[in-house]
């Protein structure tokens, strides 16, 4: 997925004299082919993530649309001021590419891990949030990126996933992806979590449950009308999220249903970590296990819920 976000990066600055890149201390290699072929509009800086937000921004005050790369948890929680003084405020088209949205990092620790980045960038002012679920569904909202108003957050996954958007046609930055047209079950999930949820929407099937996902592959600006109709249809509602539940995907869900659908709403439960630090070192496959975010896990979980 990190890999055709950055490549889709260099295919619109080819087309587009605008696009700036910047990267962070991302290591030799990294986009050599724009490095080479447009080197005016290439800039890695070193280990100075709150240089590249100022940086950024004084680029897009002249013009230009700059599409800056690093670390998820460097580029949100080490930029906060800069991000909402430099960029928000000022509502700038600045992309913000983070490597390695939730548990990716996990064998570097707490430090890398992003699992508070939703929360903390979706309460900033003209903030945009994209969260892709594949490299198909990625290649389609970048194209979307160069036209939108103000700053966008690109969550990024460590890619390799499996493509399970190809059969949608309209992939558009703001809306949302139904898979199945079930009015039972709805499991409701963003990144690859959608991957997850897809899993658990097979084991359903199986067993002849009914059951939908809802992928909201952009978290700000949601797809507000598609949500409410959704959860209008389902009798039990699952959030999923590689992330804190305090102030995440799942509270967001809340918060929209509860400002916009007073009644009439079905029971809403929410799965993802816990807002403690993590203390365990793995792969990401390893610790979503050890926090029951994986796929068999949840199923079951889900399952003794409907029974209740």
């Amino acid at each position: 997925m990190r890999k055709t976000c950055l490549e889709s990066v260099f295919k619109i600055a080819k087309k587009n004299k605008k696009i700036i890149f910047i990267g962070s201390d991302l290591g030799p290699g990294v986009l050599d082919n724009f490095k080479n072929e447009i080197p005016k509009r290439f800039f890695m800086e070193g280990v100075s993530e709150q240089h590249i937000i100022g940086m950024s921004a004084g680029m897009a005050l002249n013009g230009f649309i700059p599409y800056v790369n690093t670390i998820g948890t460097f580029i949100t929680r080490r930029c906060y001021e800069q991000l909402i003084i430099d960029l928000s405020l000022h509502n700038l088209p600045v992309r913000l590419i983070g490597n390695g949205g939730g548990l990716v990092y996990a064998p570097l620790g707490p430090t890398h891990q992003a699992i508070d980045d939703i929360g903390i960038m979706r309460i900033i002012p003209n903030m945009k949030i994209i969260c892709p679920c594949d490299s198909n569904e990625m290649k389609k909202l970048m194209r979307d990126t160069v036209h939108t108003k103000g700053p966008v957050y690109i969550r990024l996954a460590k890619g390799g996933d499996e493509i399970v958007t190809n059969k949608f046609k309209n992939i558009n930055l703001g809306k949302a992806i139904k898979f199945g047209k079930t009015k039972n079950i709805l499991i409701i999930s963003t990144g690859i979590m959608t991957q997850i949820a897809l899993k658990i929407r097979k084991k359903f099937l199986e067993k002849k449950i009914e059951c939908s996902v809802l992928h909201l592959g952009t978290i700000k600006p949601l797809d507000i009308k598609s949500l409410k109709k959704n959860i209008s249809d389902a009798r039990i509602v699952f959030t999923l999220e590689e992330h804190v539940l305090n102030g995440g995907f799942g509270s967001y869900i809340l918060e929209i249903c509860s400002d916009n659908m007073k009644n009439n709403l079905p029971k809403i439960n929410r799965f993802g970590l816990k807002n403690n630090f993590v203390e365990k070192y793995g792969s990401q496959e390893e610790l979503l296990k050890y926090f029951n975010l994986d796929a068999n896990t949840l199923y079951k979980k889900m399952l003794r819920r409907i029974k209740k």
